[in-house]
């Protein structure tokens, strides 16, 4: 059965042809009877019977090339006539001479038809002298085969043969192992005979799920194909049916076999015209490069199992070869290969053929294959010259009990045979993703390596993803500081090898809002815009910063010429950080210092008054850069692991996490990341799977953040919060508590840990636990009672991040150094072990006298900047705001504004200004981007309508009459914003808080519904208005209409007294009987459906959010309590001294307002500012925390259910192996013991016979 497909053939039938019989030459040189009585006519060649010849030479006499002379169609069947019996015998046929070419026939895809599967192989039939560059086009183009990585070619007997049970489960099992893990290409005869059977049953019975990855090539001669018919046609699917006849000499193929070469040399039922071309191709293939950078080409191995005399002369081409093929004899398989096998084992320590060696090898051979003398002698010759080449010789010994597995023994007879160098044998077992041949083989002690050569090994193992190969090559000493640089991680993100991700080309034309080649070249400043824009807000990454893109810049961009480009790129690593010169001899007057500070994110830097001299140097040291050669990322994990999220390498980017410092923020950037991503691709509308499995990868991220800080945590309190609140360099200067907080880590935001620390950071200083909110409202309504309260130590504020005030406080008495910069909120110098053991020794008595010795003034400093006495100070003049406002829109407007009004314009006027100061005080550089970041919240972004509704109407009001009544309607509504924003003050609170969360998620949800009842409602009310009055003038009051009843109907009005609108007026329109029967319809679908539909929508919120709202209120505090410590302790309309305070201090220390805008970024940024060997301790204890929670967590592996159960049905696979082959032994024994025990009773009848 065939079945006719449209493809590119017109190229396969040019560049593909097959060979057919031209001339016909008897290979029986009798002439028949029938020649008797002809009549003969001679020329100066053979004489020719005139007539076509008799049915007894055309059905039984054969041509040279294998064809009855009645199968030749097409050519004159007269049989020639010799002059004589020496013309006679000299005539021989040749394939070059007497046949001819013609496009090939037969090619497509074969369906062989299993009890199970359908197992589908690609075929063509093609000519012995095919170029060998058209048939690798055909197969990697054409049949999307992948380039091999090594090309395993077995030879062994055509004809069927038996291995022992053993040896067949070691050569099945090694065959497959070796051709999965390394990508290989087997090559047999492809037939359903002999070795190629065993081949086929090998991945039939050990390779099903990787069945058609495993490409097995069979290269069979076409003319000893049985069923060739079957295949013939161009481009064609058929039906190949395995069963031979029993009595036919032709073979059928392999249905486990994936391609298949049929070679035709035009003739039939002969062998060898498929050996010329598999020896082309291998060798071609070996000349082709796995990777530019390796010296040779794709690794050939023979592989001989059993066989006749032929596999030998394979062998002998084989080591004889330059560069020699590597082959592996299967020991115990018979004939040839325990030949082979015998021959060298015998000669391994004789390098002289003595007589007696000769002889024994001369009679292994005879029993091997009967030959005479002559032969053997003949073939002892050629395994003479085969022992001089033992070196390429791998002798696979499968009852040895030293035995190594087949694959194995593949591979390093490859290693052994090929005399490659080292960073070639590494690349290779790179290529082959075999980890155990490069431990046990290549690195080695005493292996010499060039320098650099471990290094391209990492980027090679990066680039195909091979993590257990980085994680190798980490332990023997490739330092990634000196490793990565600039040039290195472009060409990593820039790969087109190993797992892709198109996401990230997409997300690069989103960013530039361009549409890019497919070929373009991404840039680490391309992949900083995308990073900035997966994680939003305020980020930036180190990649986009200005320093960084002048360095960049100037190394890619001014220099032309490619060996500068080239020195200058291999140099940028971050190893030589301690290293860079500096002309003045000072780390801050040097590029590298300031591309640390800047492109990798800075330190924080000290407050100063030249500034602008500081700028200036900055800009002097930068047209020094052709003198700086060496800087780059210090932090290479990092890097590495952004890489790997981007390019979608999970393994590889868990490695990463586990490796390096900052696990806990890696993981949540990791988890931001790939939830970013996630969300791309299915607005995208990419495959449905893809955005499930980022979202999977993002969830594994963000547990294992949480399981990081709740290690941390059980450890030690103190240090986990620290680990939550310290400043980042590396990240954006952030912390990871706001990163876990963009994100939307509820789990990890809502974890002790964190809700302690979110404690201490709302309370500030003081010290309370019991009824909080009165003693606040007291102590501000009454201040005198701020000095009865009690305030925390500096040992109890240690692990509590604070921002740095621009004022200097001392905080204790007789300590008139210390002040409240960064140097006393460093805590440099301090143990806090070492603290708290002080605290634990000294009475009860001793933190009282501590908090005695804090200043008055300090107290009432601590007091007011705390963040819960904001939050009641606010709320309080709030109320009062609102209650004023609420006054002023109830009595009559007079034409000048009361007292009252003016109070409250002074309020709403000082909140403007507010607002404008945490506009600028955002952190992102641009003022777009503030203004964007600002806005994003809601009640920011409501804050801004009443803003402006209230100054629009505070415009109005002081026109005349008809505008003034416009400004007082303004202000009625104004007033709706402000009333509403009361609710954001009851989302402190833990019970009132997630009504909040659910009111919005509502809001937000039910957008879908709402527009389905609209249409309903409009439907319904067009229809109904048109009935009853037919006779309406445009006018847009036609709008109100349609919707006013029909609204009101959804909420119970139906307007009983006009529903019959003929009842009252008897001359109601025509077609009014109608409008009944549409309400009722309408109230059925709007007011049963559809509001019920909505109720059971907004029940479904309610009870999911119901079961997570203590999650979700832990989860918003950090937004309330950075709300409020970033506004000042004065409310509005008060907060206008704040304001001119922060002038004067800029014009008292004549700064630009820029300055002062990064001056109160540090004011109000929370974080914990430590020092060097401070941050080293805190990440010591991270990285033990992330070492016992893996250890942890490998232990509860092994001890699953799960793994004790595979781990169990191991032992018992390999128990039942031994008993299976040991039970075959014994059967062997007993039949031999049999055999013995009948020649023994046979040779005894004959004794007494005799007798």
């Amino acid at each position: 059965m065939k079945v006719q497909v449209k493809s590119q053939k017109s190229w396969i039938e040019g560049a593909f042809s097959k060979r057919e019989c031209a001339k016909i030459v008897p290979s029986s040189k009798d002439s028949h009877r029938c020649f008797q009585h002809s009549h003969y006519h001679q020329s100066s060649g053979p004489l020719y019977r005139g007539s076509a010849g008799c049915q007894v030479c055309q059905n039984l006499i054969r041509c040279c090339c294998g064809r009855l002379i009645g199968d030749h169609h097409g050519i004159d069947y007269g049989y020639p006539v010799f002059q004589s019996e020496k013309e006679k015998h000299n005539v021989e046929w040749s394939v070059e001479k007497d046949t001819k070419i013609s496009p090939t026939d037969a090619f497509g895809t074969i369906n062989f038809q299993d009890s199970d599967h359908t197992y589908h192989a690609k075929y063509i039939r093609t000519s012995y002298d095919t170029k060998l560059d058209q048939l690798l086009q055909l197969m990697i183009k054409e049949w999307q085969m992948e380039f091999p990585r090594l090309v395993i070619s077995v030879h062994g007997g055509i004809q069927n043969f038996k291995l022992p049970s053993k040896l067949v489960q070691l050569f099945s099992k090694g065959l497959v192992k070796a051709a999965e893990t390394t990508g290989a290409w087997i090559l047999t005869e492809g037939i359903n005979t002999g070795i190629s059977k065993h081949v086929g049953n090998a991945l039939k019975f050990h390779a099903s799920q990787y069945l058609r990855k495993i490409c097995a090539i069979g290269i069979s001669p076409w003319g000893i194909i049985e069923n060739q018919k079957e295949l013939i046609g161009k481009d064609v699917v058929c039906l190949y049916q395995t069963l031979g006849n029993p009595l036919s000499k032709l073979s059928t193929l392999n249905s486990m076999h994936s391609h298949f070469i049929l070679v035709d040399d035009g003739t039939v039922g002969k062998y060898g015209s498929e050996m010329k071309l598999r020896r082309s191709l291998e060798k071609y293939l070996s000349l082709q490069k796995i990777h530019t950078r390796m010296g040779q080409g794709v690794p050939l191995v023979g592989l001989v199992v059993e066989g006749g005399p032929n596999e030998i002369l394979t062998v002998w081409e084989y080591v004889r070869d330059t560069p020699a093929v590597p082959v592996v004899i299967c020991e115990g398989t018979g004939r040839a290969a325990d030949v082979l096998a015998f021959t060298y084992k015998h000669t391994a320590d004789d390098t002289n053929w003595n007589t007696q060696l000769k002889e024994k090898i001369l009679l292994k051979i005879q029993n091997s294959f009967s030959f005479g003398q002559k032969q053997s002698h003949h073939l002892l010759k050629i395994l003479m010259e085969c022992m001089e080449h033992r070196d390429s010789i791998t002798i696979f010994d499968a009852e040895s009990e030293e035995h190594q597995d087949m694959d194995l023994a593949i591979l390093t007879a490859l290693l052994k045979g090929t005399h490659m160098s080292a960073p070639d044998q590494l690349n290779l077992a790179l290529a082959w993703n075999r980890l155990d041949i490069a431990k046990k083989h290549i690195l080695v002690y005493g292996q010499h390596w060039k320098v650099g050569s471990l290094e391209q090994a990492m980027q090679d193992a990066l680039i195909m993803d091979r993590v257990e190969f980085v994680k190798l090559l980490i332990e023997h000493g490739v330092n990634l500081h000196r490793f990565l640089t600039i040039s290195r991680l472009e060409e990593l993100y820039n790969t087109k090898q190993g797992p892709t991700n198109l996401l990230l080309h997409h997300l690069l034309c989103d960013v530039k809002q361009s549409t890019l080649p497919v070929d373009y070249k991404i840039s680490l400043i391309d992949i900083g815009l995308v990073i900035e824009y997966l994680i939003g807000g305020a980020y930036q990454s180190s990649y986009t910063r200005k320093h960084f893109r002048i360095l960049y810049n100037n190394i890619y961009r001014k220099h032309k010429n490619q060996d500068v480009v080239s020195r200058l790129a291999q140099n940028l690593s971050l190893h030589q950080v301690n290293q860079t010169g500096s002309r003045s001899g000072t780390a801050e007057n040097t590029l590298h210092s300031q591309f640390i500070r800047t492109a990798q994110p800075y330190k924080y830097k000290e407050k100063s008054t030249n500034l602008h001299k500081s700028k200036k140097k900055v800009k002097d040291e930068f047209t020094v850069f052709d003198d700086q050669e060496s800087v780059g990322f210090i932090y290479p994990y990092n890097d590495l692991l952004v890489w790997a999220v981007l390019m979608k390498r999970q393994k590889m980017a868990m490695f990463f996490w586990q490796h390096g410092k900052e696990a806990m923020v890696k993981a949540v950037v990791a988890c931001k990341l790939y939830r970013a991503m996630a969300r791309e691709a299915k607005q995208g509308n990419m495959e449905d799977d893809t955005a499930e499995e980022l979202k999977k990868y993002s969830n594994e991220f963000g547990q294992l953040a949480l399981d990081v800080l709740d290690n941390a945590f059980k450890q030690n309190e103190q240090m986990a919060m620290k680990l939550l609140t310290y400043e980042l360099k590396n990240w954006s200067n952030s912390t990871c508590l706001k990163l876990a907080v963009s994100v939307g880590l509820r789990p990890f935001v809502s974890h002790t840990c964190t809700q302690m620390l979110l404690t201490d950071m709302w309370m500030g200083r003081l010290k309370m636990r019991k009824n909080s909110w009165f003693k606040v409202i007291l102590s501000i309504l009454l201040p005198p009672t701020i000095l009865m309260l009690d305030f925390k130590s500096k040992a109890e504020m240690s692990h509590v991040p604070q921002s740095q005030e621009p004022h200097q406080f001392t905080w204790y008495h007789g300590d008139p150094n210390t002040t409240s910069g960064k140097d006393n909120l460093s805590l440099n110098n301090y143990d806090f072990e070492k603290e708290v053991e002080k605290q634990a020794e000294k009475p009860p008595y001793s933190n009282n006298n501590e908090q005695q010795s804090l200043l008055g003034t300090r107290k009432m400093y601590e007091f007011y900047n705390a963040p819960i006495v904001k939050f009641w100070f606010h709320t309080m003049a709030y109320l009062v705001f609102l209650m004023l406002f609420t006054y002023t829109i109830l009595v009559k407007m007079k034409p000048t504004p009361t007292a009252q009004e003016w109070l409250v314009i002074t309020y709403i006027f000082t909140t403007s200004i507010e607002k404008v100061r945490e506009i600028f005080i955002s952190e992102p550089s641009k003022f777009i981007q503030k203004v964007k970041v600002w806005i994003y919240e809601y009640w920011n972004f409501t804050d801004f309508i009443a803003i402006i509704l209230f100054m629009t109407g505070f415009g109005l009001r002081w026109a005349n009459p008809p505008l003034q009544t416009i400004g007082r309607l303004i202000y009625c509504l104004d007033i709706i914003f402000w009333y509403a924003r009361l609710l954001d003050f009851f989302a402190v609170n833990q019970h009132a808080g997630p009504y909040l969360t659910m009111i919005g998620k509502m809001t937000a949800n039910m957008f879908y519904i709402v527009i389905m009842m609209a249409i309903v409602l409009l439907s319904f009310g067009v229809a109904r208005k048109a009935i009853l009055s037919p006779n309406e003038q445009p006018s847009w009051t036609l709008a109100r209409d349609i919707v006013f009843q029909p609204y009101w109907m959804i909420f119970g009005e139906v307007y009983a007294g006009e529903i019959d609108a003929c009842e009252l007026d008897k001359n109601c329109p025509p077609g009014s009987f109608l409008t009944p029967f549409l309400q009722a319809v309408y109230l059925f679908v709007q007011y049963i459906i559809m509001v019920n539909l909505l109720i059971a929508f907004f029940n479904n919120v309610y009870f999911d959010m119901k079961s997570m709202s203590n999650k979700l209120w832990k989860y918003n505090r950090y937004r309330y309590i950075m709300t409020y410590h970033e506004k000042p302790w004065l409310p509005p309309p008060f907060i206008i001294l704040s304001h001119i305070g922060l002038v004067l201090n800029c014009l008292c220390n004549r700064r630009l307002p820029s300055e002062l805008d990064q001056e109160e970024k540090e004011h109000v940024e929370l974080k914990l500012y430590l020092s060097d060997e401070e941050l080293k301790k805190l990440h010591d204890f991270e990285e033990q925390c992330v070492e016992q929670y893996l250890h942890e967590k490998k232990e509860s592996f092994h001890f699953s259910d799960s793994e004790q159960i595979r781990v169990t049905n191991e032992r018992i696979f390999k128990i039942y192996s031994a008993l299976s082959v040991s039970m075959g032994q014994g059967k062997i024994w007993k039949q031999r013991k049999e055999v013995f025990k009948e020649k023994a009773k046979n040779s005894s009848s004959s004794i007494d016979y005799s007798r």
